[in-house]
Parts: C-alpha cells; sequence; structure tokens
C-alpha cells in the first residue's frame, strides 16, 4: 500500500511539474535581457522589462481590449448564466431538458464551429464585427459555464433555511436576497471568474468574430511570425500573478468557514 502511494504521489508531482513548466519558462523570460526582437534565448537577467511592459502601444491596446471584453463578459454572462443556474437548479418546468442539453452543447462543441456559426449569424444580419461582436460571441460561449456552477451550488442549498426565513415572516424577494444569494454569492464569483478567464485568452471564436479587432491573443498570434517581444512575457505573468493571487485570497478567506464547519 505504501508502494503504491509513493508512486501516485510521484506520478502527481510529474504531473503538477509538466503544467507548471511552460509558466515557468515564460516568467523566466520576462527577465530575459535580450538586445532584440527575439526573445528565444538567454541572454541574462535584468528588470528593466518590467518598467517597459507598456513600452509597445498596439501590445498595450489588445490587451486593454482583451480585459474590456473579459470584464463585460464575466458580469453580463454572470448576471444571465445565475438565472438561468437557479432557474434548471430550483424549479422544474417544461423545456427544463431542451435547455439543459443546449447548455452542455454549448460547452462541448468545438470552438471551431461555433466560431464559424456566429460568423455566419452576424454576417447574415449585417452586424459589422469588432468589439461588440467579440463580446456577444463571448458571452454567448461563457453563459454555460456560469450556469452550470451556479445549477451545482443551488442543488445542495440547506432549503430550510429559506423556510425559516419564511416562518419568520420574510416575504419570497426578501428571503432570496437576505439568505438565498449570500449563499449563492461564491458559486456566482467563481462562476464570473472562470467567465473571465474563458473570455480574456480565447483565440479561436475571437478571430472569426473580430474583424479588423485586435485582442491580445489574436496580437500575439501574428507577432509570432517576426518575433515576440519580452512584454508579452511580462504581461502573461502578470495576469497569471493575478490568477494566482485571487485563488490564494479566496482560500484564506475559505479557511476559517472550513474550521467552523
Amino acid at each position: 500500500m505504501t508502494r503504491r502511494f509513493s508512486w501516485l504521489r510521484a506520478y502527481t508531482w510529474l504531473v503538477v511539474a509538466w503544467l507548471t513548466l511552460p509558466v515557468l519558462v515564460m516568467i523566466a523570460f520576462g527577465f530575459n535581457d535580450t538586445p532584440g526582437r527575439y526573445n528565444q534565448t538567454w541572454e541574462g537577467f535584468t528588470f528593466k522589462w518590467y518598467g517597459r511592459v507598456f513600452g509597445i502601444d498596439a501590445l498595450t491596446e489588445a490587451l486593454l481590449i482583451s480585459v474590456v471584453v473579459a470584464i463585460i463578459t464575466a458580469v453580463v454572462a454572470g448576471a444571465l448564466g445565475t438565472g438561468i443556474g437557479y432557474a434548471l437548479g430550483r424549479h422544474r418546468f417544461r423545456g427544463s431538458g431542451p435547455v439543459n442539453l443546449v447548455l452542455f452543447a454549448a460547452m462541448s462543441a468545438p470552438e471551431l464551429v461555433m466560431g464559424a456559426s456566429l460568423l455566419t449569424l452576424f454576417v447574415s444580419l449585417g452586424i459589422g464585427l469588432g468589439p461588440v461582436t467579440i463580446t456577444i460571441a463571448h458571452i454567448m460561449f461563457s453563459i454555460s459555464f456560469v450556469s452550470v456552477v451556479v445549477r451545482a451550488r443551488v442543488l445542495t442549498l440547506d432549503r430550510s433555511l429559506e423556510e425559516a426565513a419564511a416562518d419568520l415572516g420574510a416575504t419570497g424577494w426578501t428571503t432570496f436576497w437576505r439568505v438565498t444569494f449570500p449563499l449563492l454569492l461564491p458559486a456566482i464569483g467563481s462562476g464570473m471568474m472562470l467567465a473571465f478567464a474563458l473570455s480574456i485568452d480565447d483565440f479561436v471564436v475571437t478571430n472569426f468574430t473580430a474583424g479588423t479587432t485586435v485582442t491580445f491573443p489574436l496580437w500575439i498570434w501574428g507577432a509570432t511570425r517576426v518575433g515576440l517581444p519580452p512584454q508579452v512575457n511580462v504581461m502573461g505573468t502578470l495576469i497569471f500573478a493575478v490568477g494566482v493571487l485571487i485563488a490564494v485570497l479566496s482560500g484564506v478567506r475559505s479557511r476559517p468557514r472550513r474550521r467552523r464547519g
């Protein structure tokens, strides 16, 4: 039994190392003292690229577009996905089966198919491609992920808390905002962060619906033909650091709850 667990631990750490290696390479080459545009060989250690992180105007604009689109996607998909997830988890109504099917079909459909279908829709409606179509597309494929997360949380809610609020004279609306919504808030936040992450690094669907607009992933893809500047590594490192910080803060915040439980 001990030998089996030792092999399992070794395998786990091997997988973690394999997944972490590209991130570590990205972080390391953000400090590379490369003299030219090609950032492929190690030339020395420097912090200068962190001071010049916004030195390329086109890259900074692309990152700004991606961040704005991701924020709007997280907010709108969070609101719509929360409503759908709550309805599916709490109520049984005619058509709930097909709605579930559509949600999981949107999650499992290849991005190539979704991007091509959205492009056909926008072109047929005469909608010009740009930031608006990118945002609409990102909201459409993010709603499913938010609704699934919220639905899973709704199914595990303790209904006795809502019944106790009703026994104490609270209306249905008051019960929802004072009892149900705070219990759903961690799931809603998780769904919104997932929507933000899916949006900010999406390439396939964005490539179909962007037109002449350039987002952060599209800029990187275009720059690979002439060489990636170190600023790309720096921006990637900062985005990764923000994600790790959010995860750490979430873990620290949930630790007292686990102790009380």
